[in-house]
């Protein structure tokens, strides 16, 4: 298993970046192709997709095919889990202290 320290740290480099936060921003409404996110956070198609290299492999977004286009979309399960893993660690060193 993954250590929960490598894992915060893989999604702050991922989120860590406004770019990539604004395309993270953009998905969550839902999913959205490289085209689509050029023109909403007003980046070159190059950097945009470099940056879902980045997030795709912090496992912050996840890509599905349909015929000639990929859409992109927010890994909500992984971000969530992620969260609740850090919250219960934190309940459980919270409950060690007292």
């Amino acid at each position: 298993m993954v250590d929960l320290c490598d894992e915060m740290k893989k999604f702050g480099k991922g989120i860590g970046n406004t770019a990539r936060y604004r395309i993270v921003e953009a998905l969550l409404p839902g999913r959205k192709t490289v085209g689509e996110l050029v023109r909403i956070v007003k980046l070159s198609q190059p950097a945009v997709s470099q940056h879902l290299k980045t997030l795709k492999s912090a496992n912050l977004v996840v890509d599905e095919r349909r015929g000639q286009e990929v859409f992109y979309a927010v890994n909500t399960e992984h971000m969530l889990g992620l969260l609740r893993k850090f919250a219960d660690q934190s309940t459980r060193k919270n409950k060690l202290k007292k």
